[in-house]
């Protein structure tokens, strides 16, 4: 039988059915605990579930957001154990889910997540477009620890909604919570819109054109952020720089804290080796810690920033250096904020220059303007 006439047949089924014999969702203690798919993380790659009625849209659409790695559709958090498509219809309880892995360090949840809200009815319950039942109900799912302990997803997640909550003035009908079960749908549901271009989507076509395009013009940017950066000699560095610069780069001195330039500099821009110009930090990732000093939750990427175990001053600690310069940039804790990974790089503003937005594509930094919209 045809894939979309089964789909027909669900939806008939699922019409005819809802005045009495409707299925309530799954409790935790009734669902089966398993994940059966076959994308998995990276060390660096993070991982989310999200349910916004047919995955076969749903897919197609987060796959295309820049910094998306893999997307896959199946089943999650339903009662019974490897369902098939018409199980799903019937009333197993699943939701029609897509397992999406990313790359952190170019989309960060929060902006999946709000790119997640405008393909779907954030207050529609058990539907999406065309599709009516509770396999097509609208959710998030983050992946549990072992340990019980809560994941620090889970925060973003919940300030993410409250923030669309206000933003729509409208109760929400998104579900969330840990994955408990995930099972790969069959074969012929995956990229099936790729597949099948002119089969059915609830996500309109002008959407998936617009991500697309977005998609396509970050891609095409990233790879010309890829220079050469080199590092001036030290004759060079002492006739150029002031002596607190200087001194913190090439000594590892510690400017004082709360009298810097950049501690409370909240403007939208990118932060660069004050030695070589090479891009570290975006304005995104910079928050007021209370520390004194310049705070991030992340590098702009991992490979610019070298770790090294500093026991000056009685203390351990991590130091952070440029990685292309050898500079002196600070130290790296692990008190940060646990929505944005739990790290705090506390960075020398003397390290560091920053260039506003509006002045990154005469400073010749244009390239990296598509990094502020992550």
């Amino acid at each position: 039988m045809k894939l979309s006439s089964l789909r027909s047949i669900c939806a008939f089924g699922l019409l005819a059915c809802l005045g009495g014999c409707g299925t309530p969702a799954a409790t935790s203690a009734e669902m089966p605990h398993e994940i059966v798919q076959k994308n998995m993380p990276t060390d660096r790659q993070k991982e989310i579930y999200l349910a916004g009625g047919c995955f076969w849209g749903t897919e197609l659409y987060v796959s295309l957001v820049n910094g998306v790695v893999s997307a896959e559709s199946g089943y999650a958090n339903g009662r019974t154990s490897h369902p098939s498509y018409r199980e799903v219809c019937s009333g197993s309880g699943h939701a029609e889910t897509v397992h999406i892995v990313y790359d952190p360090r170019i989309v960060d949840l929060d902006s999946l997540l709000t790119a997640f809200y405008d393909s779907v009815d954030p207050t529609a319950k058990d539907r999406q477009g065309n599709d009516i039942g509770p396999q097509y109900r609208s959710g998030i799912y983050y992946a549990a620890h072992a340990d019980g302990s809560e994941n620090p997803d889970a925060a973003v997640i919940r300030a993410s909604l409250d923030a669309l909550q206000k933003q729509i003035g409208k109760p929400l009908a998104i579900e969330t919570g840990p994955i408990v079960n995930f099972y790969r749908a069959e074969e012929e549901h995956q990229e099936y819109l790729e597949k099948n271009p002119n089969g059915y989507c609830h996500i309109s076509p002008a959407l998936i054109a617009q991500m697309r395009e977005k998609r396509a013009a970050a891609q095409n940017a990233a790879p010309q952020a890829k220079r050469s950066f080199v590092k001036p000699s030290d004759a060079e560095l002492k006739a150029r720089l002031t002596k607190m610069q200087y001194a913190v780069t090439q000594e590892k001195a510690t400017e004082r804290p709360f009298l810097n330039e950049y501690d409370h500099e909240f403007r939208e821009g990118i932060y660069c080796d004050i030695t070589t110009g090479e891009p570290l930090f975006i304005s995104a990732d910079k928050y007021d810690s209370g520390c004194g000093w310049p705070a991030f939750s992340r590098p702009i990427d991992d490979a610019l920033i070298a770790e090294h175990e500093d026991r000056s001053h009685g203390m351990i600690r991590t130091e952070v250096t440029a990685a292309g310069s050898g500079a002196h940039l600070g130290h790296v804790f692990n008190d940060g904020p646990a929505e944005t990974g739990g790290l705090r790089y506390c960075i020398n503003s003397a390290s560091l220059r920053f260039i506003p937005k509006e002045d990154m594509e005469k400073e010749g930094y244009g390239d990296y303007l598509y990094l502020l919209e992550r």
